[in-house]
């Protein structure tokens, strides 16, 4: 599997970069070149040493058997003697002497009286002196012409002495080289029966392993071309054989013969240059295939290379097929023996060994993929590439979240590895060398990133085009895309620049699209190798000279990841500086604020000498900073000159638009955080601005300019300094400092001065503020604030900036108040002030639009939203009552308090952060919810809504039902962003809990705890009948919904909320469907963890269809009272969408499993070792099928008699049919294929076919029929009301519930179709049991319509409403039947 994968990425890399223009073929050597290719590419070195053989040169006679003339035998020593060496040398003197001459008439007498194995001897001898053994050669093969008997017979001893020559090894290279060139050139000349021979001697040799260094082998090609060449009938065998023919017979005999494994790739090289027929080419392809096993593993890349060569000739994906099915049963091998038992030490391959010969295999395919197009589609065709591979991972994801939320799936299939782990354990091993497959795992991972990556953006907000169920699996595949280029990027260092690239591009290019996972990808990438990443810093710097083009968001989140590359590269830093300050110039808003973002950035992290710790902030600097913090203390002190001065820059912005200033007020707090020394400059900057709007007369009312905030240019108005923010700044800034600056350091004049000036102007505000009217502000309430007119827009500015400061100074009292009673009235005061104007506002704003009060933002920080809900609900210190009497005393500030803390809830939940200090701190967030749920859950248990409500009649919701929504909200929000730290939030909740029994209690445990608890309180509110609050009990089954998510399945807690769930649902009948609605999601969504809801959906359609009545009026249906919670108010619609929705899951389960079936059958079928055993393990599986669906029909069997209303009930009731009948025929055509498998159905298949056939189709057709008929009458009922719309509306809802009509009756023929298959097949009659179909032709009869036509003109023509009820029944009862003859 590693090796497709690979493939597949390797294939991608390729493609990309090379088109249909492919590199020429390399040009083959000289005939004389070694090895048949395999010494050019590095493989000589794998020729074995093996004894010595030779061909005996005895001939018996022309009717011997070729095979027992040239025997092997050990390489004889003739009896040489000086003697004989000096007659050679005459002999071979005299037959080259002779060969010079004109005729040849002389030399073929000499040969003639010479001895064969004379000449034999000569030859081997001067052969292997290496003295002139070509010319002595070219003289015999001159002198044994093949038109004479003799000389042909001598020629074939002297070619056969000549192979063994070569084979011996004895020669030179030059002299065996030479040797093969002369018969290569000489095989053309022998008669076919000789080259039959021949060919049929080397066969033999490969059969019994007798070569010893397969030199020799290269003639085999062209002795076999030579005989293919040959027109002439051959005597071969016991027949007589055309060249062809014989060729094809040697070829057939070698290929299932044994081979040596030394000679298997030098047989492979031989066969390519053999002219091969398509046949050929597959039996020689599939003998290569097979011999893969018996090599040892370094045996296979050369093998792999002449295989490829070889795949030119045809079958190339039969070779491409073969190649990777070998590795992938070697992976699947290797796989087996790691996870065995240790002890057994079956470990026969190491792993590295492995992944490297892979590597190297790789690289052949795709040379060879370069010089072959052909087999390069093939590939493609194989593969299917990305499509393929994309759609798999998808697939896994979704197969992966169907299989955790069924325990039905979970127990009949086992999980297997996931793809994305599979391919993340390519990326691991491709360390090992395999460079062609880097690339292809970079375009994958981006092609994931960019098919999965969150959707397009519409008015700054992300669009999730699909459901949240579906939007899972693609969020897993872009998630998997990242991690292929991260750790793709931490392994191959030659790849990082390209992968930064890519990013950055997408970062720039994509602004009009959501980039989150690119940065954040991006971020991962820096944060694990800055220092490496210098290297790559100009693709960076080229990058931000786009940042004033890009939206502020995509700024933000690029500058935030490239910040630990800022800290380690001052090359880096200086560019970024240039381009901001640049930007702080520009023309357009949004790269002036840029500008302001990316200096806030460098000011928060770059750290001024002698400022305080990330500890002594509470704050986190971030992980990112501690590993690249490598600051010396000049580069510190350095820094200070260098913040100073990004500072007065920032300045500038303070004469620039609100938006501008309102970033610049937003981002002083954290930087004054993080650089404690530079307070004296921001607070200093902060005390110039707010002077300019401070009245400073003590007498002055109102103490704010707010006239001064608001820029007029004709007809436009529009805010130009916002002095809520610039105060909340001032405030925060200023209580920061008091707590964690003043008490480290000694006082000074300089410092105390802004202090003191600050502290006095908030003072002064707040008493101020408190004796202003609104009046004061021209806000009272005869004060126009529409949006239409500029008094109102100014108005509207004016009252925003008086709530929001209303809001800061809040905060500010209680901040420094030290539980002071003066104190809390004036925040009681405050506060009065800001619910009257929101009142106001909320008294304007026109009918149908959104309060104005509710979209503001609130302008408290979420710590101190914490700490003011627990002096409220939680402090009990006696020293504390008195002051805390005050605000406790007003029902409203509580409810203000806790309706805050739900906002900014509800903000995390949107933007994943929230606004003010810490806002942007995971951590801290965390802590504030803790804190918040805490004092919300004990407000709402302690205090219920009957208690609170009792006697109190105010508007608005209760405080316990706004705690509620709280808790719903946060329990929500702390799933969705802090999964992993559950188990601490769950502990938090719990005050009684103490230190030991940390470790005792686990997620479910905890989660029961509070889940009990949510419990009574739904069993108290359920016992309340009068005042049974819904949307309270909505809100409760929300949060158990939540809590129950956090449950095990398989703890004892899950079990008893299910059984709780289901009594519940059981003995409560409330007519109230958002309430019922939502209680039976919550036991659905138990119930699938457990086992299967398909009894429980039986259940509950036996209860609707006793509730709503027959199709049939005359039948008295039996009511049964399974669920108390279905009710004649709550079956229909309610229930009735409920039961189908989980009916459709339960289908898509049993359609899977189907799939699932089949792709194993058609495994089977194809496996060559299939047998009727095979299907056994699958009888499981398929009774679990069969018994879903049996109790599904039933489940239809009642809907379908039901009286259901018109409308979305029966649309999705006839769809899920469909659906019901198409799984049916998908069950019956498996069992075609098990059949073809010689396999048998089951009889509970038997028993399901006769339900359908008497249960369920005959009531379809009749079901068809009320709808039709019920349609009709609604659309005269329309008609006589007269009414065009009434009609219209008629109309379109009967053709939106007929139209699924047609599809269901051919999801049913269908179905009857292949059971009339299947019946052949498996010789059972499974059609005894269906009855014929209605004919539904669908052609209009034109007689029987103007039958129909003439009978309703007589009906119209009656007078009496006797005789005209007597007319109309015979008529209805026969459009009744024309009906049926019509459709």
């Amino acid at each position: 599997m590693h090796l497709l994968l690979s493939l597949v990425f390797s294939m991608f890399s390729f493609w990309l970069h090379v088109s249909l223009h492919f590199l020429n073929p390399p040009r083959r050597g000289p005939a004389g070149g070694g090895g048949g290719g395999t010494k050019s590419m590095g493989f000589g070195g794998l020729e074995p040493d093996r004894p010595e053989f030779h061909f005996c040169l005895c001939h018996c006679g022309p009717d011997s058997n070729p095979r027992r003339n040239y025997l092997i035998s050990p390489n004889p020593e003739s009896s040489s003697s000086k003697l004989g060496s000096l007659i050679c040398a005459t002999m071979d003197q005299k037959i080259i002497s002779l060969a010079a001459e004109k005729t040849a008439d002389r030399l073929q007498e000499f040969l003639q009286s010479l001895k064969d194995n004379d000449l034999a001897n000569l030859l081997q001898n001067q052969a292997v002196k290496g003295k002139a053994a070509g010319a002595l050669l070219r003289a015999i093969f001159k002198g044994s012409p093949c038109s004479e008997e003799a000389g042909a017979l001598r020629r074939l001893k002297i070619y056969i002495c000549g192979i063994h020559l070569v084979e011996s090894g004895d020669l030179q290279k030059e002299v065996a080289s030479e040797i093969i060139g002369l018969l290569m050139l000489e095989a053309h000349n022998f008669p076919g029966p000789l080259l039959v021979e021949l060919a049929r001697e080397f066969v033999g040799a490969i059969e019994e392993g007798s070569l010893t260094n397969g030199r020799s082998l290269e003639l085999l090609p062209i002795i076999l071309t030579a005989l293919v060449a040959n027109k002439e009938n051959l005597a071969y065998g016991k027949g007589v054989l055309s060249g062809e023919e014989c060729k094809k017979q040697l070829i057939n005999t070698l290929c299932s013969g044994r081979w040596d494994r030394q000679y298997v790739i030098q047989l492979t090289s031989m066969f390519k240059d053999v002219p091969l027929t398509a046949e050929e080419v597959e039996f020689v392809m599939e003998k290569v295939l097979r011999m893969f096993s018996k090599l040892n593993l370094q045996e296979i890349p050369p093998l792999v290379y002449q295989l490829l060569v070889l795949s030119s000739k045809g079958s190339r994906r039969r070779a491409l097929e073969g190649i990777i099915t070998f590795f992938s049963e070697l992976d699947k091998q290797h796989n087996e023996e790691q996870s065995g038992d240790e002890l057994l030490d079956l470990v026969t391959v190491p792993s590295g060994e492995l992944r490297h010969v892979e590597g190297t295999v790789i690289l052949h395919i795709v040379f060879a993929i370069k010089l072959d197009c052909e087999l390069g589609r093939e590939l493609l065709k194989h593969l299917k590439v990305f499509d393929l591979l994309k759609a798999s991972v998808v697939k896994s994801f979704k197969d992966l979240q169907l299989l955790q939320g069924s325990k039905f799936l979970q127990n009949l299939v086992t999980q297997r590895s996931c793809v994305s782990t599979m391919i993340l354990e390519v990326v691991k091993n491709s360390v090992h060398s395999w460079d062609h497959v880097t690339q292809g795992l970079v375009e994958f991972g981006f092609i994931l990133m960019d098919s999965y990556g969150p959707k397009k953006i519409l008015d700054g907000k992300t669009i999730e085009t699909s459901s949240s169920l579906s939007k899972i699996p693609n969020q897993h595949a872009c998630k998997l895309g990242a991690n292929i280029l991260l750790e793709t990027f931490k392994i191959h260092e030659m790849i990082r620049q390209e992968i930064l690239e890519q990013v950055l591009n997408r970062v720039v290019t994509r602004a009009s699209s959501p980039i989150s996972h690119y940065l954040d990808l991006l971020s991962s990438i820096i944060m694990y190798a800055p220092l490496v990443l210098q290297s790559c810093s100009s693709k960076v710097t080229e990058t931000f000279d786009y940042l004033s083009f890009l939206p502020l968001q995509t700024v933000q989140g690029l500058l935030k990841a490239v910040q630990p590359l800022l800290k380690v590269s001052m090359s880096v830093r200086d560019s970024l500086i240039l381009v901001l300050r640049k930007a702080m110039f520009a023309s357009q808003l949004d790269a002036r604020k840029s500008a302001v973002a990316g200096f806030l950035l460098l000011l928060k992290n770059f750290k001024v000498l002698g400022s305080l710790s990330s500890s002594q902030c509470s704050q986190s600097i971030g992980v990112s900073q501690v590993h690249v913090d490598v600051h010396s203390r000049y580069n510190s002190v350095a820094n200070e000159t260098f913040c100073l001065e990004i500072i007065d820059s920032l300045r500038r912005c303070l004469g620039q638009q609100a938006d501008v200033r309102l970033m610049l007020y937003e981002g002083f707090y954290d930087v004054l955080r993080r650089n404690s020394q530079l307070a004296n400059s921001i607070m200093q900057t902060l005390l110039s601005q707010l002077k300019q709007f401070y009245e400073p007369e003590p007498d002055v009312l109102p103490p704010l300019k707010l006239e001064a905030c608001i820029l007029t240019q004709g007809d436009r108005i529009s805010l130009q300094e916002p002095l809520d923010y610039l105060l909340c700044c001032v405030q925060h800034c200023l209580v920061w400092y008091k707590s964690r600056v003043m008490p480290l350091q000694q006082e000074e004049e300089e410092e105390e001065g802004f202090y003191q000036d600050l502290e006095d102007m908030l003072e002064s505000v707040t008493s101020r503020m408190i004796k202003s009217e609104l009046e004061d502000f021209e806000l009272d309430k005869s004060a126009d604030f529409s949006q239409n007119s500029g008094v109102g827009i100014k108005n509207n500015i004016c009252a925003s900036l008086v709530m929001g400061i209303c809001e800061v100074l809040i905060e500010y009292n209680f901040s420094i108040s030290n539980f002071s009673k003066n104190k809390f009235e004036e925040v009681l005061s405050l506060f009065m002030c800001y619910k009257k104007l929101s009142d106001i506002l909320n008294e304007k704003a026109g009918k149908g639009k959104a309060k104005t009060a509710n979209k503001m933002d609130s302008f408290l920080s979420m710590k101190f939203v914490s700490d003011l809900l627990t002096a409220l609900f939680r402090d009990s210190t006696q020293s504390h009552e008195e002051s805390l009497s005050v605000l406790r005393s007003s029902n409203e500030f509580m409810r203000y308090a806790v309706s805050v803390a739900l906002q900014k809830v509800q903000q995390l939940k949107e933007t994943g952060h929230v606004s003010g200090p810490d806002g942007q701190n995971p951590e801290k967030i965390f802590q504030n919810l803790c804190d918040i749920t805490r004092v919300l859950l004990w407000r709402y248990t302690s205090i219920p809504t009957s208690v609170e409500d009792l006697g109190k009649k105010e508007k608005g919701k209760s405080i316990s039902l706004l705690c509620l929504e709280g808790l719903q909200k946060i329990f929500s929000a702390v799933q969705q962003f802090y999964q992993p730290k559950i188990h601490h939030f769950l502990r938090a909740l719990d005050v009684t809990d103490n230190e030991g029994e940390e470790a005792e209690g686990s997620v479910s445990h905890r989660a029961a705890f509070q889940i009990r608890q949510f419990q009574r309180c739904l069993l108290n509110l359920l016992s309340q009948e009068e005042d049974f609050d819904s949307k309270e009990a909505l809100l409760l089954v929300t949060v158990l919904s939540n809590l129950s998510r956090l449950l095990e399945p398989s703890s004892p807690q899950f079990v008893q909320m299910l059984s709780w769930t289901l009594k519940i649902c059981k003995e409560n009948s409330w007519e109230d469907a958002s309430f019922c609605k939502g209680l039976m999601n919550l036991l659905f969504s138990l119930h699938v963890l457990y086992k299967s809801p398909v009894t429980l959906l039986r259940d509950l359609s036996q209860d609707i269809h006793g509730h709503l009545g027959d199709i049939d009026q005359d039948i008295e249906v039996e009511k049964t009272n399974h669920f108390a919670m279905v009710n004649l108010r709550t079956a229909a619609p309610t229930v009735c969408l409920l039961v189908l929705s989980q009916a459709e899951k339960v289908l898509e389960e049993v359609d899977w499993l189907i799939t699932k079936l089949k792709g194993q059958v058609s495994q089977e079928i194809l496996s060559e070792e299939a047998s009727s055993q095979a299907t056994l393990p699958n009888h499981p599986v398929e009774k679990a099928i069969i018994m879903q669906l049996g109790t599904l029909l039933t489940f239809f069997h009642e809907l379908v008699q039901t009286a259901l209303p018109s409308g979305s009930c029966v649309d999705i009731l006839l769809k899920d049919l469909c659906k019901m009948y198409t799984i049916l025929t998908a069950l019956v055509r498996y069992y075609l294929q098990v059949c073809q498998s010689s396999g048998g159905i089951l009889k509970n298949m038997e028993k399901l076919v006769k339900l359908s056939g008497s249960h369920l189709t005959p009531l379809c057709y009749s079901f068809i029929s009320y709808i039709q008929n019920k349609s009709q009458s609604l659309t005269c009922t329309g008609e006589k009301k007269g009414k065009a719309p009434a009609v219209a509306t008629a109309m379109a809802r009967v053709l939106r519930e007929t139209k699924p009509i047609p599809n269901l009756i051919f999801a049913i023929e269908q179905y009857e179709k292949f059971l009339i298959h299947l019946s052949k097949k498996s010789k059972v009659n499974l059609m005894q049991h269906m009855k014929l179909s209605t004919s539904r032709d669908f052609k209009i009869k034109g007689n029987i319509l103007d039958v129909v036509l003439r009978e309703d003109e007589d009906d119209n023509e009656g007078t009496a409403s006797e005789h005209e009820g007597q007319n109309k029944e015979p008529a209805k009862k026969k459009r009744k039947k024309e009906m049926k003859c019509l459709s």
